[in-house]
């Protein structure tokens, strides 16, 4: 996969080519596709493809420092420091504020992309809605993001770290990351610590503006409908879609519902 150079980091990037549109008429907004804490590029496999296809627009994917084929984070469970203006060690809880806030806009800019269709799952979807609180964008999806911190996410985040420890979850991960230790600790670390129990972007949401459609599993071990239902309470042009027989991935457990959804929500627009 292509790298590209952000703010002196290495990110992995896919770019997915739009279907020709009819004469004379303008190209609708990119997707850009924002993945969950254990993601990369190459794991949000061929769904990406089949949603730009269904809505004829273009589509990039990239892999966050430390994920898939990304430069790693130095010293990644070590003390948290700048060096060289870049940062060094454990994530701190404001991880996905950055991401949002400074290295999201900086991609864009570097690509030339305005306004895009931001689709978001779990970490991503919560780095797409912070986003939306500041930057112009297009429209926002949210699959299983994350507002504010729930004992069960704690609790399955526990269970994946004795499953990367003890189980065969290193071994599915190591696939797809080419620093696996690095990508699963960088995010298992944060989400275990003590600071990271106050995390909430409630008020945040509150800063959207864009139409915004928000997903949610209703078997999701990593969070309940409160997590899609905050989003609402705060910016009220949010629609729900709340999946039966889900998990915490829409797009892998309900593929045609979830494109189907959002091919009428940007329809919609």
């Amino acid at each position: 996969m292509p790298l590209i150079q952000i703010n002196g980091v290495r990110l992995e990037v896919r770019t997915i080519a739009p279907r020709p549109a009819p004469a004379g008429a303008g190209a609708p907004a990119p997707l850009v596709f924002l993945h969950e804490g254990l993601g990369s590029v190459a794991m949000w496999r061929d769904w990406p493809d089949a949603l730009c296809a269904a809505t004829g627009r273009a589509g990039l994917l990239v892999s966050r420092q430390g994920y898939g084929q990304s430069d790693p984070v130095p010293d990644v469970r070590g003390e948290p420091a700048v060096r060289k203006g870049q940062r060094n060690g454990r994530l701190q809880p404001d991880y996905m504020h950055h991401e949002a806030w400074a290295v999201l806009p900086a991609l864009l800019v570097a690509l030339q992309i305005r306004r895009p269709v931001l689709v978001g799952h779990s970490d991503g979807g919560t780095i797409a809605l912070l986003h939306a609180s500041r930057f112009d964008v297009s429209a926002c999806v949210v699959m299983a993001p994350h507002t504010f911190v729930e004992d069960l996410s704690i609790a399955a985040i526990r269970r994946a770290r004795d499953e990367f420890v003890a189980g065969r979850l290193r071994e599915r991960l190591a696939r797809f990351h080419a620093d696996v230790d690095g990508a699963f600790w960088q995010w298992n670390d944060v989400w275990l610590s003590e600071g990271f129990r106050s995390f909430d972007i409630r008020g945040d949401c509150a800063g959207i503006t864009a139409p915004l459609l928000a997903i949610q599993g209703e078997a999701d071990p990593y969070g309940t409908m409160a997590q899609i239902d905050a989003i609402a309470e705060n910016a009220p042009q949010t629609q729900l879609l709340k999946l039966p027989d889900c998990g915490h991935s829409p797009h892998r457990d309900q593929p045609q519902a979830v494109t189907a959804a959002i091919q009428a929500f940007l329809q919609g627009l």
